[in-house]
Parts: structure tokens; sequence; C-alpha cells
């Protein structure tokens, strides 16, 4: 019988090191956002940029292992401006997980609606924050349907008048090999998104440093998961990416540095989902871990 993991549960303490007790290829999802770098020092100290990456990928060689080889890790981060001038340890992150073994399949671009003006003397405010869609393999488990967005006003005069190219597949005139058949949506009520996710911060939670909305996690469980996977946050914060899982009918696991964090995170999860909650550390039978 295959090693278990108790799923529905915070865990804290250090990812560093809690992430070493889970066992091999036991997650479908990973989902975090973790502290930026010289970013929530008075919560979790903050990392410098110029050690950020050396400070990440002994986590990410952790989350490479724990995940399945079909599965999925988002990392919503940010670069920083120090002194006017863009900060590269995000690009450096991604380059050096690439060299861990990570494929960077995509990107998706969270744009944050609500985001109130500002004035720089040689930039403007930033209204988005990248999310990175990393897999151990490029065969991963994907359900786009679940994400599907209506047509839209457009389609009710584009459609209406098709050219001759319109019902055909228009070849791209860069030859990039794209094209497009208009036609193909006649009669269709959804479309597949873009990936620009239209969400606004999250404004309700005062309660912790850095939160992101709860339609982000969401939506990417959504897309990559199914009813019953295990999804993953090693830095669980105030619980959003547990809650977003519950509300989808999916197990979790967190971990969180911070006590205060974890017992607000458990309150409001207990508040929203009280009988799932009440048998929380289900048994998650997974692969036994590999000898090293």
């Amino acid at each position: 019988m295959g090693k278990q993991i108790e799923t529905n549960i915070i865990h804290h303490g250090d990812c560093r090191r809690i992430l070493q007790t889970l066992p091999d290829e036991c997650v479908d999802l990973i989902v975090t956002s973790p502290p930026y770098a010289d970013r929530r020092k008075h919560t979790y100290g903050g990392v410098p940029p110029d050690e950020y990456v050396g400070w990440f990928l002994p986590i990410t060689a952790e989350l490479r292992r724990v995940l399945k080889p079909e599965g999925s890790f988002i990392l919503n981060i940010k670069e920083r401006v120090v002194d006017g001038e863009r900060g590269t340890y995000v690009m450096e992150l991604v380059l050096a997980m690439r060299k861990q073994g990570w494929l960077w399949t995509e990107e998706y671009c969270w744009h944050k609606k609500n985001c109130y003006p500002g004035k720089w003397p040689n930039r403007f405010r930033d209204a988005w924050e990248h999310c990175y869609h990393l897999t151990k393999q490029k065969e991963f488990k994907m359900f786009q349907e679940a994400v599907m967005v209506p047509m839209g006003d457009w389609a009710e005069k584009r459609l209406k008048n098709l050219s001759k190219t319109d019902l055909v597949r228009d070849e791209s005139r860069s030859k990039s090999g794209f094209g497009k058949r208009v036609a193909n949506w006649i009669g269709r009520d959804l479309v597949y998104p873009t990936n620009v996710l239209h969400l606004a911060t999250e404004v309700s939670n005062k309660n912790h440093s850095a939160v992101f909305p709860l339609e982000l996690p969401m939506w990417f469980i959504r897309l990559f998961t199914q009813k019953g996977d295990l999804v993953l946050d090693p830095f669980m914060g105030s619980g959003t990416t547990a809650r977003a899982a519950v509300k989808l009918d999916r197990k979790y696991v967190g971990i969180e540095l911070q006590q205060e964090y974890i017992g607000l995170a458990n309150r409001v999860l207990q508040a929203e989902q009280p009988a799932l909650i009440a048998e929380s550390k289900t048994a998650y039978s997974v692969k036994k871990r590999k000898k090293r």
C-alpha cells in the first residue's frame, strides 16, 4: 500500500523543511504567491533580489518532486523597481527553473481591474502581475472547457456578414503558421478565454499583507484539476488557495510560516465549509517516496 498524506490541512512551519516530508508525485496542482524580493519584511523577513534565486530554487526542486508528472505549477510573482530600474530576479528565476528541469509552458497575465492611480517620474503604476505556468512534461492535465467565457457582443455583427475568407482557414500573412476560420464560431455561446485574467485585487481581507483574489486560484484550479484532486500552496498565507479548493470540491495541503494566519485561515474555512473541515486530514493515497 502506498504512503499516505494528510489533506485539508495547513502545516505550520517553513516550506523548505515541510515539503521534504511530503511523498513523491502526490500533488495535482501547485498554486502559490511567494514573498516577493524585499517585500513582506515584517511578515516573512524579506529576501534581497540578488539572493532570491538561490533562496527559491531549493523550494522549486521540492515542488517538482511532489508534483505529479501530469500536474501544473502556477507561480504568481512580480519583479520590483529599485532606484528607478526594473529588477531581473523574476526572469533569472524562470531561467534557473528551466535548468532545473521545469518547462515554462505558458505565462498568464493577471490584470488588476481596480488598480488605483499613482504617479512616478519615469513610469506608470503597475496594474498587472505574472502567473507563470510551469510543468514537468509537455503533456499535462488541462480542462479548457471549464473556463470558457461568453462569446461577447462582437459576434452579433461579425458573424452576420461572413466573407469567403471567413469560411475557410485563413493562414497568417506573416507565414507564422497560425490561422483562423471565423465560421467556426457560428451558433456558439461560449469561447475559450485569452491568457489575460481581468480580476480585481482583494480588498475585503485586511488581515494579511498580500492577498490575491479568490477568483485567481479558482480559475487555475478549474483549468488544471478535477473534483477530488489535490492542490498545494506552500505559501498559504490567510488561506485563499485552500478556500478556492474547498469551493470547487478539491482537496488541499497548505504550508504557512505564521501561526496567526493559519488560525485565520482555519476560522474562515470552518465558517464557509464546516462539514468539509470536520473531515479534514483525509487520507489521500500516493506513491511511496523514493529512497535516495
